[in-house]
């Protein structure tokens, strides 16, 4: 794909930048096809990509080799038959395994290769993985996304980037086929501390997301005619458009899942303790998020916070005949 660079920082490499990514050229990897991860290789393929991905679980992936995406054994694998690596899978943990493990990506990937990871990990954790990438040559940028299933289905992600212009300049095709807002955000690790960012924010909107939903319940108040009141207005949000309908029809199927969200949170929780900043916000969260990951709801979707209210107020949210709940 590109001429071997000379090892330095992978944010301040000086050679020639890595050529354009382009369907039909340039040969994409992918490790990981989640909940998010499968839609966004889909709408690669559709967008004319070769890819070659990995999965823990190669049944997951079967839609995905039905569309002509192949199946290689590894991450290493992957990345040694790629110009291109993607990375989303569930926890720091998984990225370290995948990226910097004795069969990770980096032992497959060729100088000049680039390198991005989606999955929402840990800042000091992308800094170690831009070191060790530049030390082979290899490019690197942390690229958490937001938007959901949703938006991964649609193509309108939100990308936060951290690392060096050239790489992510290069994939502007990739960007186009899944995002709808691409945003760089600073040197290695700064895309994952701007997700952490984006997942305070959301924590605490959802909480009074829910417990709104919760009032107008209790209050005799029909609920729909509620939403649509509020939507519109200063109280109008993300959440709000997207999770609370799902919640009115007992759809507590996941577009992010708790057990995810409540790695995010103990992430931020973590960063902010190493920056010495109290989010006792954040931590009241996160400690009603762990009430339902003791419920065995962790594989729920987000919007399941209203059951641990609910429960919390003894006042049990009314379930649908079709609900998806378990």
């Amino acid at each position: 794909m590109a001429a071997p660079i000379p090892a330095s920082t992978s944010s301040g490499m000086a050679a020639s930048p890595p050529a354009m990514a382009r369907p039909g050229v340039t040969r994409l990897g992918w490790i990981g096809t989640g909940v998010m991860g499968r839609s966004m290789v889909g709408r690669l393929r559709d967008a004319g990509f070769d890819i070659l991905l990995t999965t823990r679980s190669r049944s997951k992936a079967e839609p995905l080799l039905e569309r002509g995406c192949r199946w290689a054994e590894s991450p290493a694998a992957v990345a040694a038959g790629s110009d291109i690596v993607f990375v989303m899978v569930g926890h720091p943990s998984d990225v370290r395994s995948v990226i910097l493990g004795a069969d990770g990506v980096l032992v497959g990937a060729a100088a000049g290769a680039i390198l991005v990871d989606h999955t929402t990990s840990s800042p000091s954790l992308a800094g170690e993985i831009d070191a060790a990438a530049a030390a082979k040559g290899v490019w690197s940028l942390d690229a958490p996304v937001s938007g959901g299933d949703k938006g991964a289905r649609e193509g309108t992600l939100t990308v936060m980037i951290g690392g060096a212009d050239a790489p992510r300049e290069a994939l502007a095709a990739c960007w186009s086929a899944v995002a709808g807002n691409v945003v760089a955000c600073g040197a290695a690790g700064a895309g994952q501390r701007t997700k952490l960012v984006n997942q305070i924010a959301i924590a605490g909107g959802m909480v009074g997301m829910c417990e709104a939903l919760l009032f107008a319940h209790r209050a005799g108040l029909d609920v729909e005619t509620t939403l649509r009141a509020i939507s519109g207005g200063a109280a109008g949000s993300w959440s709000l458009t997207n999770l609370a309908p799902r919640i009115m029809r007992g759809d507590f199927a996941p577009g992010f899942m708790v057990e995810h969200f409540v790695k995010d949170m103990r992430l931020a929780l973590d960063e902010g303790r190493r920056l010495d900043l109290p989010l006792p916000g954040l931590a009241l969260v996160e400690s009603l998020y762990t009430a339902l990951l003791a419920q065995g709801r962790g594989r729920l979707g987000t919007q399941s916070l209203v059951l641990a209210l609910a429960q919390l107020a003894d006042h049990p949210w009314p379930t649908p005949p079709a609900a998806q709940v378990s």
